[in-house]
């Protein structure tokens, strides 16, 4: 009973190492939209990737305390393994959740927001801040 308890803490550990090294763990800056830009706290959510605003810019790159704070805009996106992963994204602005896709190359993130199945999406860029 104990090697079985002890093997299972042993899988649990090692499937929580993998995922807190993923690449897209960490922080990311959005490109501006609706006049302004946020810093995204990326990090695991169980077996997925999850990412919360952070931080709030205007455009011109001054500070401000948005109301979105806080707030899961990347949720449960799954790594496929590959660099891409597939979950949802909500949009503060139209407090829309789309069928979100994302990939992650170094230093860089392009997020996708999807309808209609995956047939129609809009995307941003993002670089990693932090």
């Amino acid at each position: 009973m104990k090697k079985i308890l002890l093997a299972l803490v042993a899988i649990i550990g090692f499937a929580g190492a993998a995922t807190a090294q993923d690449a897209a763990v960490g922080i990311w800056q959005t490109e501006v939209d609706d006049g302004s830009f946020a810093h995204i706290q990326m990090q695991p959510c169980g077996s997925a990737v999850c990412g919360k605003i952070q931080r709030t810019f205007n455009a011109d790159g001054s500070e401000y305390q948005s109301p979105n704070i806080g707030k899961q805009i990347v949720i449960n996106m799954v790594p496929n393994g590959d660099g891409s992963y597939d979950g949802q994204v909500f949009r503060p602005s139209n407090g829309k959740t789309y069928i979100g896709k994302m990939t992650v190359s170094g230093n860089s993130l392009r997020l996708q927001g999807c309808v209609a199945g995956g047939l129609i999406c809009a995307s941003q860029n993002w670089v990693r801040a932090g």
